[in-house]
């Protein structure tokens, strides 16, 4: 419901004029959807059932990138000091749920420290040893990037400390947060095989220690991707596979403003129908993975045999804990989660049709 929701918000916004009376009320229904998608995500991201995709990073250049944007959300009356060890080691993280962690400990210390002060943010390669490990509930031994994040603010009392994870625990007045920053922060940090822990003293400051596990590998860290704000077009075929109508009746309005030709069906069934009664000159097929009848990764299964090139989007609502259940999807596979957005899934679309030598996995 909230992909149709924020699609068609989209939508309506692209064709309506700038001084258009109804612009106000379309960009509050979008904003109020975007809220609700974000709910979402971080309530799974606590429970750490959200779909994520790794990617290797370096930690000081995702900081270095950031801090533009960390100086703006924090004030002029914070100073920002920024002390990132040289080389640290590559990091096997979701580089958006990377950001995300940053930015929640910069708002928390931000809000710390209402008269001013000093944010911190270092890291450094750590190797925790087997007792040093055990000390650290839920993580093993071995070679970690640490990354710091530390205030000059109020500090914590203890009373409260031991509740800071939990989710819509929040110390804060009415309508000014949730409780779900530090929860989210929690799960996106344990999903991704680190660990989180806290120091603070009240009228001295609070420090959060983030250890992700080091990645030993040779390959070089993924660049922070720039993103236009042109919707990316093309002229391909889609075979557009959707048990839902209204997000088929959307993924087929945006994809079709991006200039492909759309081919729909609602489940696995018919859509191997619409192969059979065509020529099957096909460049992608966009399936949802969970649908009656026939599910999406039977459908690849079948098609590729017909098609052994053909290039594969999986769709899904579902999360990552249940489709590595249901035993569907692999990391390595192109994937986008819903709620997507009309930028999200043109982007998407146009990086799976663009990827060198991509197989479906089956």
């Amino acid at each position: 419901m909230l992909t149709a929701i924020n699609g068609y918000s989209e939508l309506t916004l692209r064709a309506l004029e700038a001084d258009n009376p109804l612009r106000h009320n379309v960009e509050e229904i979008k904003k109020a959807g975007e809220r609700s998608a974000l709910l979402t995500h971080q309530l799974l991201a606590f429970s750490r059932r959200q779909f994520l995709q790794p990617e290797l990073l370096d930690l000081n250049e995702v900081i270095t990138d950031t801090t533009k944007m960390l100086e703006r959300v924090i004030g002029e009356d914070i100073q920002l000091v920024i002390a990132l060890k040289p080389k640290t080691g590559l990091v096997s993280v979701d580089p958006g749920q990377l950001s995300q962690i940053i930015m929640n400990l910069a708002v928390n210390a931000r809000d710390a420290m209402p008269q001013g002060g000093t944010l911190s943010i270092e890291t450094a390669n750590i190797i925790l040893e087997p007792v040093a490990a055990r000390e650290k509930v839920g993580i093993l031994p071995g070679a970690y990037v640490m990354l710091a994040v530390c205030d000059t603010g109020h500090g914590i009392d203890d009373s409260i400390l031991q509740h800071i994870f939990e989710p819509f625990f929040t110390t804060k007045e009415v309508g000014r947060g949730t409780g779900l920053g530090l929860a989210t922060v929690y799960g996106i940090v344990k999903q991704s095989g680190g660990n989180i822990e806290v120091e603070s003293r009240e009228g001295v400051g609070t420090t959060f220690r983030i250890y992700l596990p080091r990645v030993e590998d040779e390959s070089e860290a993924a660049e922070v991707k720039n993103t236009s704000t042109e919707l990316p077009t093309g002229t391909e075929t889609i075979l557009l596979v959707e048990d839902e109508e209204l997000v088929r009746n959307l993924s087929r309005e945006i994809l079709e403003t991006c200039g492909y030709t759309v081919i729909k069906a609602r489940d696995g069934l018919e859509a191997l129908e619409c192969c059979d009664k065509g020529d099957c000159k096909i460049d992608l097929l966009m399936t949802d993975i969970v649908m009656p009848r026939m599910g999406g990764r039977e459908l690849v299964e079948k098609l590729t045999e017909k098609l052994p090139n053909l290039k594969i989007l999986f769709t899904s609502g579902y999360t990552d804990n249940e489709m590595v259940r249901r035993g569907i999807i692999e990391t390595s596979t192109h994937f986008i989660q819903k709620p997507f957005t009309l930028d999200a899934l043109a982007h998407k679309v146009r990086e799976v049709l663009d990827a060198e030598g991509f197989k479906a996995k089956k």
